[in-house]
């Protein structure tokens, strides 16, 4: 009886010992950040909201381009002034600021919003704190000297991000902006396929990631213009679907 009592305890010691470690794992791994979605920043904020979209009231969507700019970038400039519509463009430093930096200052002359991607691309919660800040202090400093204004939006490549991260863009003055549609325009040309797997995801106040140097994307771009106001929605920048709320630096916004 004594034995079977004597397993019996050690099993459960054992059961509260692997349980004790598990919780302790998740402790030391899961990331917690400040967040909110655009819908939560509106509601929180008051005052007026700039400009003739008010996203309290109309059914707003955010449309934003990652790692340009690129020799494709002019043709998607020429549509979104076609339509008269405004974008959020992540921009990233080498290769593309560094290459077309006159692509650049048209993004920024045609008052389209810009934002900071890094300049090498890289996970930012795989660096240490002084080589982020690096990466993003460097873009800011490219993005200001050529269009004369420094962002106060960041997308983390792959949306990567941790207190490390928030950290170092409160310092900086980013916001984080993640997002709730991809259309994958990274793996496959077919632009109908990207169309389709934007429609397919977006609702209302969502933010939409495509990619402007990825050769199927841009000639999607009308398409989906077309089909998302025919359903409703208004296109703005992510700073519109925000208003009146301001972005708020190391702030990470997810829809």
């Amino acid at each position: 009886m004594r034995t079977r009592r004597s397993r019996i305890l050690i099993a459960a010691a054992t059961a509260v010992a692997a349980a004790l470690a598990v919780a302790l794992t998740l402790a030391l791994t899961v990331t917690t950040y400040d967040h909110t979605s655009p819908r939560a920043a509106r509601a929180a904020a008051s005052g007026s909201v700039a400009g003739s979209v008010d996203c309290r009231k109309a059914k707003c969507v955010a449309l934003s381009f990652d790692g340009g700019p690129s020799p494709t970038t002019p043709k998607l400039l020429d549509i979104l002034k076609q339509d008269g519509l405004h974008a959020t463009f992540f921009v990233q430093g080498r290769g593309h600021i560094s290459k077309y930096p006159d692509i650049l200052r048209r993004i920024a002359a045609e008052g389209q919003e810009i934002g900071n991607h890094t300049w090498t691309h890289p996970r930012l919660t795989d660096l240490d704190e002084a080589d982020a800040r690096a990466e993003l202090t460097r873009t800011q400093d490219a993005i200001e000297r050529i269009t004369g204004t420094r962002p106060v939006l960041m997308r983390p490549p792959e949306g990567r991000t941790n207190r490390k991260v928030a950290k170092v863009c409160k310092e900086l003055g980013l916001a984080q902006v993640l997002w709730s549609v991809t259309a994958k325009d990274y793996e496959t040309t077919d632009s109908a396929l990207i169309t389709q797997r934007v429609l397919d995801q977006t609702h209302r106040d969502g933010i939409i990631l495509l990619h402007d140097l990825h050769k199927g994307t841009v000639p999607a771009v009308p398409g989906i213009i077309t089909a998302l106001e025919q359903r409703g929605y208004t296109i703005v920048t992510v700073s519109q679907l925000l208003a009146p709320a301001t972005p708020q630096p190391g702030m990470v916004y997810r829809p």
